[in-house]
C-alpha cells in the first residue's frame, strides 16, 4: 500500500508540474497589459533597427491602448481609399487594394473580437503600415522587366469579390506583358489567385511568379509548449512548429528542408497560409523584415515564356480560423496535413476524438459547459467497471494486510527477501496492487486531452455557461473582477488570493471531500500532504480554463458518488478503515497527553 500511495502521489505532482508550469509562471509573474518598450541590441537586426519588444496575450491582437487607437485611426484612412474592391464571402469579409493588387483587409463574419456580441469581427489582415499589419501579396519577379510592384495601380472587372463572382485584376506593362490575378473564394476561408502573364512583345522572357503573406509580431498570440505562435508550415512529410519570431531575428531568413504542402503563419486561433500549385516545388523563405515584421514567400521556378506565349500558376490563400473540421476538409480534398495547422501534439489521436465527442454532444445539447459536464459523466461511466475494480482491490489488499506485516516484521532486515516474500503473497492470493491506481492513471490522458482542446480548440472559444463568459479563460467570478467594478485594481502580487474565482474554490474543496473518503490509509506525513494538496491545488488551478475546472469539479462529485456507492458494496472496507480511523486518532491522542 505504501508503494500504492507513493506512485499515486509522484503521478499526481508530476502531472501538476508538466500542465501547471507554465500557467502557475503567468500567474505568480503575470506580464504587463501593455506593451514594454527596451532596448535589445543582441542581434544584429536588434542593433539595426532598436525595435520595441511587444508582450503578447494568450490569443493575440494589439495589447498597447495606443497602437490600438492609432490601428482604427489608420484603418479609416486606408480603406477609404476608392482603388479598392470589396470582399463579400459566406464567412470572411473586406477588400482588395487595387494599388499592388494587395489582399490587406480581411475580417472573420462568424468572430467577434470579444465576448460581446455588438463588437467588431476579428482582423485577420491589415495594410501595409498599420500597427496589425498583416496582408497577402501574389506578383512576379524577373530580370530585366517591368513587373508590377506595390505602387501599380491594377484594372479590376468586378467590384465585388464573392463565392458566386470572381474577380480578375489586370495590368499591362506596356513593353508586351499583359498580367492578371484572378481572384475567387470558396464558402469558407480559402481564396484562390490563378496568376497569368501573357507575353505578346516580340521577344521570349523569363518570369517567377511568387506569393508572400507579410505580417507583424505584434499581433501574435503567446508562443508556449501547449500553442505554438509564429511560423509554420509542412514540409517534406512533417508539420513545422519549432520555428519563432526570435529565430527569425536571429538568423535573418530560414528555409525549411522538404517540399512545400503549405506555409505561413499561425497564431492560436487564426491561420494566414500560402498553397503553392499542386505539383510545384516553389523556394519557400521565411524572413525577418525589421521592426517586428516578417514574411513568408513562395517563388516559382523561373519559366521562359516565349513570344506569344502564356503561362498560368494557380496559388491559393488560407485567411481564416483554425477549425479543426474546416482544415481536415481541406486535408480530406488532397492538402497535405492541414488539419496539422492546429498543434495538437503527440496526442492528436486522443484529443481529436474528444473534441468531436464534445461537439457532438454541444449538437445535440446546445451549450458547452452542459457538453464539458456530460462527457465527465461519460468519462467516470466508462471508468466506473475499472474504479470498482480497483475498490475490490483495496479491499482485498486490506484482507491481506496481517500477513503483509508479519512479511515486513519477519524480514526487516533483509528487504530483498521482505519483497520476493510480499509478491509471492500478491500471487498466493490473486492481488493486484496497482489496480487501484488504474481509474486515476486513466484519467490522466483524459485530462491533458481536455486541457488541450479546451486551449486550442476554437469551438471552445467565447463559449458561455452560466456567469463565465468564455469557458476557454479563466473563471470571471473572482474578487479582483469584482474590485474592478467599483474603481479598484487589484495589484498584480495579490491575484493569487484576489484572483481566486469560484469554481476553484469548488475544485479544492470537492477534491477534499474525496481525499476524506479515500479509502487508503496514510501515515502521518502522506496524511498532511494529501490535506494540504486540494488547497494548493485551488491556488495553482485557478488560472486555467474555466472549462478544465468544471470537467475537475464535475468529476470530483462524481467521484464522491461513486465512493459511497462502493462503500456501500463492501461495507467490510468501510468498517475496516473506520476502525483504523479511530486506533490512530487514539494513539495520537495518547502521544500528545
Amino acid at each position: 500500500m505504501d508503494n500504492q500511495r507513493n506512485l499515486i502521489l509522484a503521478i499526481a505532482l508530476s502531472f501538476l508540474l508538466l500542465v501547471g508550469w507554465t500557467s502557475a509562471m503567468d500567474y505568480f509573474y503575470p506580464q504587463p497589459e501593455q506593451a514594454l518598450v527596451e532596448d535589445r541590441a543582441d542581434t544584429p537586426t536588434e542593433q539595426a533597427s532598436q525595435a520595441a519588444e511587444t508582450q503578447h496575450s494568450r490569443t493575440g491582437g494589439l495589447v498597447d491602448p495606443a497602437m490600438r487607437a492609432q490601428e482604427v485611426a489608420d484603418l479609416k484612412v486606408a480603406l477609404a481609399s476608392p482603388d479598392r474592391i470589396a470582399i463579400d464571402a459566406p464567412r470572411v469579409a473586406g477588400s482588395i487594394n487595387l494599388r499592388g493588387g494587395v489582399i490587406d483587409d480581411v475580417v472573420l463574419k462568424g468572430y467577434n473580437e470579444t465576448t460581446d456580441d455588438e463588437s467588431d469581427p476579428v482582423r485577420m489582415f491589415s495594410p501595409n503600415g498599420t500597427p496589425a499589419q498583416q496582408f497577402a501579396q501574389f506578383g512576379w519577379v524577373g530580370a530585366n522587366l517591368k513587373v508590377p510592384g506595390p505602387q501599380t495601380l491594377w484594372e479590376a472587372d468586378g467590384d465585388t469579390l464573392s463565392a458566386e463572382t470572381p474577380v480578375t485584376l489586370t495590368h499591362d506593362n506596356g513593353e508586351g506583358l499583359t498580367f492578371s490575378i484572378r481572384y475567387s473564394i470558396d464558402d469558407q476561408y480559402m481564396i484562390t489567385a490563378e496568376q497569368g502573364v501573357a507575353n505578346t512583345g516580340e521577344n521570349p522572357v523569363v518570369v517567377q511568379p511568387f506569393g508572400l503573406v507579410n505580417r507583424t509580431s505584434r499581433t501574435a498570440s503567446e508562443d508556449l509548449w501547449i500553442a505554438h505562435s509564429g511560423p509554420i508550415g509542412v514540409f517534406g512529410d512533417s508539420a513545422e512548429y519549432d520555428i519563432n519570431y526570435d529565430d527569425l531575428d536571429d538568423d535573418q531568413r530560414i528555409v525549411p528542408e522538404g517540399r512545400t504542402s503549405w506555409a505561413g503563419f499561425t497564431d492560436i486561433y487564426w491561420l494566414a497560409a500560402l498553397v503553392p500549385q499542386d505539383g510545384t516545388a516553389p523556394d519557400t523563405t521565411f524572413r525577418a523584415m525589421g521592426n517586428e515584421t516578417y514574411r513568408a514567400d513562395m517563388i516559382y521556378e523561373a519559366t521562359n515564356l516565349p513570344a506569344g506565349n502564356s503561362l498560368t500558376v494557380s496559388s491559393r490563400l488560407y485567411a481564416g480560423a483554425k477549425e479543426s473540421v474546416v482544415l481536415d476538409s481541406y486535408e480530406d480534398a488532397g492538402l497535405q496535413k492541414f488539419g496539422l495547422a492546429i498543434d495538437w501534439g503527440w496526442f492528436r489521436w486522443f484529443e481529436k476524438p474528444m473534441l468531436w465527442l464534445l461537439r457532438t454532444i454541444y449538437d445535440a445539447v446546445g451549450n458547452f459547459g452542459i457538453a464539458i459536464i456530460a462527457l465527465t459523466f461519460i468519462v467516470r461511466g466508462l471508468m466506473f467497471p475499472i474504479a470498482q475494480k480497483g475498490f475490490a482491490s483495496m479491499a482485498e489488499m486490506k484482507a491481506i494486510q496481517p500477513k503483509m506485516k508479519a512479511i515486513q516484521e519477519k524480514y526487516k532486515d533483509d528487504k530483498q527477501k521482505q519483497q520476493q516474500e510480499i509478491m509471492e503473497l500478491y500471487k498466493k492470493e490473486k492481488v493486484n496492487p496497482v489496480a487501484g491506481c488504474l481509474p486515476m492513471l486513466l484519467q490522466i490522458p483524459v485530462f491533458f486531452a481536455l486541457y488541450k482542446v479546451l486551449y486550442l480548440a476554437i469551438e471552445m472559444r467565447h463559449r458561455e455557461f452560466l456567469w463565465i463568459h468564455d469557458l476557454a479563460a479563466p473563471d470571471p467570478a473572482n474578487l479582483a473582477n469584482a474590485l474592478s467594478l467599483v474603481g479598484i485594481q487589484v495589484p498584480g502580487w495579490l491575484m493569487i488570493i484576489f484572483g481566486l474565482g469560484v469554481l476553484a474554490v469548488l475544485l479544492g474543496f470537492t477534491m477534499w471531500l474525496t481525499f476524506k473518503l479515500n479509502p487508503s490509509q496514510m501515515d502521518p506525513m502522506q496524511q498532511k500532504i494529501f490535506d494540504i494538496m486540494p488547497w494548493i491545488l485551488m491556488f495553482v488551478m485557478a488560472p486555467f480554463a474555466a472549462g478544465l475546472l468544471l470537467y475537475w469539479v464535475t468529476s470530483n462529485i462524481l467521484t464522491l458518488a461513486q465512493q459511497k456507492y462502493l462503500y456501500s458494496k463492501h461495507p467490510q472496507l468501510r468498517a475496516s478503515i473506520e476502525e483504523e480511523k479511530k486506533k490512530k486518532a487514539a494513539e495520537a491522542a495518547k502521544a500528545e497527553s
